[in-house]
C-alpha cells in the first residue's frame, strides 16, 4: 500500500510522517491529565512520549502518580517489535471500570527502558485526557492509543483505509 500525502503543516504544528519507525521515547515538558469518574486519576509532568510514524504521540506517564487503586492489573498481554511484552491494567474509580484501559512495559526492549514504571492511557475510554490543558482527541481505531492535539498533523494511523501503512 501506498504512503498517504502528509496534510500540510502548519505554524506550531509537527507532522507524525516526521516521525521515525521505529519509534524514538521524548521526555516532554507537558502537564497531563486524566479524568475518570468525574475524578481525577493522575496529573503529572513526569512525561515521556512516544513517536511513531503516521501515529500520534502515545504519553507515559508514572504509575505511582495515579490515585491508589485506579490501575488493577488486568489478564492478557501484547507485543510490540519494538519495545517488547506489554501488560494491561483495567481502569477503575469506585464502580466504574474500563477494562485494559492502560497498558505499560514491565521489562522492555533495549532502548525503551525508559518506559519501566510508566503506563500509557486509551483516551477514548476516560472521560477527558489534556496535555497542558488542551482536551486530546483518541487516535482512529480500536488498537491504537495515541492522543491526538492540535500541534499534529497527519493523516493519522486508523482511519479506514490505513492498515498497511
Amino acid at each position: 500500500m501506498r504512503r498517504p500525502t502528509p496534510d500540510p503543516v502548519g505554524p506550531g504544528q509537527e507532522s507524525v510522517w516526521d516521525y521515525p519507525r521505529p519509534p524514538r521515547l521524548e521526555r516532554v515538558h507537558a502537564r497531563v491529565t486524566i479524568d475518570f469518574a468525574a475524578v481525577t486519576i493522575v496529573e503529572t509532568d513526569d512525561v515521556v512520549r512516544v513517536l511513531e510514524t503516521s501515529h500520534p504521540p502515545v504519553y507515559y506517564l508514572p504509575a505511582a502518580a495515579f490515585v491508589p487503586g485506579s490501575l488493577v492489573p488486568a489478564a492478557g498481554s501484547s507485543f510490540c517489535e519494538f519495545k517488547g511484552a506489554a501488560e494491561y491494567f483495567d481502569v477503575v474509580r469506585g464502580t466504574a471500570v474500563r477494562e485494559r484501559a492502560a497498558w505499560g512495559y514491565p521489562n522492555p526492549s533495549p532502548g525503551y527502558e525508559e518506559l519501566v514504571g510508566r503506563v500509557a492511557v486509551y483516551a477514548g475510554g476516560m472521560d477527558r485526557c489534556t496535555v497542558d490543558g488542551e482536551v486530546v482527541v483518541p487516535q482512529p481505531g480500536g488498537f491504537y492509543g495515541g492522543w491526538v492535539t492540535s500541534n499534529l498533523a497527519g493523516p493519522f494511523k486508523g482511519v479506514p483505509g490505513s492498515m498497511g501503512w
